[in-house]
């Protein structure tokens, strides 16, 4: 469980998280900083905030010997972290040259991408994997490709077609995580009514590539489809996203794409929740694009900005029975075509 935060100190982690935000100017006492790194770490924030430390300069931290080793060890773990993002770029284009030899049509989705596209810091986000998104029909050759690469399946291969996700390993290197996917909809109960997957990309994004409407469509589903608001890395994602969003033509491109994918309950609840965590309008704007059925009320009064700072305190049951709850609501959900 991590150290609990007062209000005050929820938003000075909102702060550290936000790449685009000024540093904490004011000096913080030690036990506070501690605890703030503790929830930035668990949170996947914690590039960003280890920046604006340095930014701001080790002078003006409380002299502190605990918190100062705390700090070395944090700031050699993000060295690592560093080394390990550029090894597993290298195996991810080496295997993007593996499909393209093949022919297979392939893209590299969310970590590497969001960083180079959606952060001025590339070493703000870093990732731990690699994920490679490819038509379902060409699953089987694409696997045998990250085979021949050095790759073993990490996952049951039945299971893996199941849920349009395989994981390979590294032979030599089992950190060395590449996950292969037919959808990123992951889950087979909501597959039914949203989609995300390489032809709809490839509509998003129309003559261009990795377009802010496409980026920011991967990261919706990447935060409320692939996982369950678990962390606060996945609201940075989108709000970059729609940061990258500086045109009327982009905003209708990714309603356009909320459309086709069926998302549009997704891309409600995530702008929603994003904008008031952050205080940014131009997300609480899009959200309320979207006219609100009885699927998206229910789900914004379960998806609040305290079911997401409070997923690991003292508080994480009623989080979690929150998150279980709205993922049920994505399951029934009619199409909002229906």
């Amino acid at each position: 469980m991590l150290p609990p935060l007062t209000a005050d100190e929820e938003t000075l982690l909102l702060r550290y998280a936000d790449p685009e935000a000024e540093a904490v100017g004011e000096v913080l006492p030690a036990k506070t900083l501690m605890a703030l790194l503790d929830n930035a770490e668990f949170h996947g924030i914690l590039p960003v905030m280890l920046r604006k430390l340095g930014e701001s300069g080790d002078a003006r931290l409380p002299q502190d010997a605990g918190l100062k080793a705390k700090l070395d060890d944090l700031r050699q773990k993000a060295t690592i972290g560093t080394g390990q993002s550029m090894l597993l770029q290298y195996h991810g284009d080496r295997i993007m040259k593996g499909l393209a030899a093949e022919g297979i049509p392939a893209r590299i989705v969310k970590g590497p991408v969001f960083a180079r596209k959606l952060y001025r810091n590339v070493s703000d986000r870093p990732f731990t994997d690699i994920d490679i998104l490819v038509d379902p029909a060409n699953l089987a050759r694409a696997n045998q490709v990250i085979a021949s690469c050095g790759f073993e399946l990490g996952s049951d291969e039945a299971e893996s077609y199941q849920l349009q996700e395989f994981k390979w390993l590294e032979k030599e290197n089992s950190s060395l995580l590449v996950e292969l996917h037919g959808d990123l909809v992951h889950d087979s109960g909501m597959r039914r009514r949203l989609s995300l997957g390489f032809r709809e990309l490839g509509v998003i994004d129309g003559d261009a590539a990795d377009t802010p409407a496409a980026l920011l469509t991967i990261a919706i589903v990447h935060a409320a489809g692939g996982h369950k608001f678990h962390r606060l890395q996945l609201c940075v994602d989108v709000l970059q996203g729609v940061r990258a969003l500086r045109s009327p033509g982009a905003e209708r491109r990714l309603l356009d794409a909320a459309r086709m994918t069926g998302i549009e309950l997704e891309l409600a609840i995530v702008l929603n929740v994003t904008g008031e965590l952050f205080g940014e309008p131009h997300a609480l704007e899009l959200a309320g694009r979207i006219k609100p059925d009885l699927s998206i009320r229910l789900a914004r009064r379960l998806i609040t900005t305290n079911t997401l700072l409070r997923v690991n305190s003292r508080e994480k049951f009623g989080s979690r029975l929150r998150r279980d709850a709205f993922r049920w609501i994505q399951r029934l959900a009619k199409p909002r075509s229906a």
